[in-house]
């Protein structure tokens, strides 16, 4: 029986109040607040303030990472949410970001990675190592 071993959440946040997305102490407590309602397991983070507008901020996570990156000039951030386990903790982080921030638009697409236990995962891992399974 085929399964992913990880799910990729992307969303484009539009119409984000920019006061939300604008300073990097905003952006730093949004995420490892969301690592916390997530109960997700941080490694380490890190932060940086765009002069004049916008912060970025990366959670590395022991089950993967969650990044956002903002435009504040723009209403526009753009947040990565991506976890091996259980899906849900993944689904909590980017629902807990969505709701405090409050876009007027989500573009969100998921992505289920890494499918193992299936033929054709294993057919495409011979082609690209060049051996036989």
């Amino acid at each position: 029986m085929a399964k992913t071993l990880g799910l990729h959440i992307l969303a484009d946040l539009y119409g984000v109040e920019a006061d939300r997305i604008d300073r990097v102490e905003d952006i730093r407590d949004l995420l490892e607040t969301a690592v916390r309602v997530a109960d997700l397991t941080k490694i380490s983070s890190h932060y940086y303030q765009f002069q004049p507008h916008g912060a970025t901020g990366v959670v590395l996570l022991a089950e993967s990472h969650i990044s956002i990156h903002t435009w504040p000039e723009h209403r526009l951030a753009t947040v990565d949410v991506y976890t091996c386990g259980d899906p849900e903790k993944a689904h909590r982080a980017m629902e807990f970001i969505i709701e405090t921030l409050k876009p007027e638009k989500v573009d969100r697409k998921v992505h289920r990675r890494g499918l193992v236990g299936d033929r054709r995962s294993e057919e495409s891992r011979s082609i690209l190592t060049g051996s036989a399974l």
